[in-house]
């Protein structure tokens, strides 16, 4: 029986994020089965750019749409941020030392089987439509991930 681990996703910080889909790509590596959780800001993670829509969104919906980030790439820094100034000083020094991207790492865990839930309260406050999301996503209760997580044999928030 192969181990179990669980990330559930709430921030959206890019190196936050990042850590996370290391670990979750080494941890398919070892042939660890992955699932990661996504709540509120951890959504714009699993965003896809390409899909974003202010179409059938209330008033509310569509103001946060156009000021939160579209997409992995576009999430801050934790800390030192500087107004993307600090991000982007990271992705040099990423880029020198042939480090992939988020993205890469993002779609690499896809690759993987990597399991993707989106929260489903999250979703809904936020104003998501399921089809903003890529499409690995499923959404599920707070009481499902709860039972995918205490299946587990390692939790992670992050």
């Amino acid at each position: 029986m192969n181990k179990k681990m669980n990330l559930l996703m709430f921030s959206g910080d890019y190196d936050k994020v990042l850590a996370a889909l290391i670990l979750a790509n080494t941890a398919r590596e070892l042939e660890v089965d992955v699932t990661m959780f996504f709540a509120f800001w951890g959504l714009f993670i699993i965003r896809d750019p390409e899909k974003a829509t202010l179409a059938d969104k209330t008033v509310y919906e569509k103001m946060f749409g156009m000021v939160t980030p579209k997409g992995p790439e576009e999430l801050p820094l934790s800390k030192m941020n500087m107004v993307g100034l600090g991000k982007q000083m990271l992705l040099e020094m990423m880029e020198d030392d042939k480090t992939p991207s988020l993205t890469d790492f993002l779609n690499g865990a896809r690759k993987k089987g990597v399991k993707f839930y989106g929260c489903k309260l999250s979703v809904e406050v936020m104003g998501f439509k399921e089809e903003e999301l890529l499409p690995e996503v499923e959404i599920i209760t707070a009481k499902d991930y709860l039972i995918n997580a205490l299946d587990s044999d390692m939790q992670l928030f992050i």
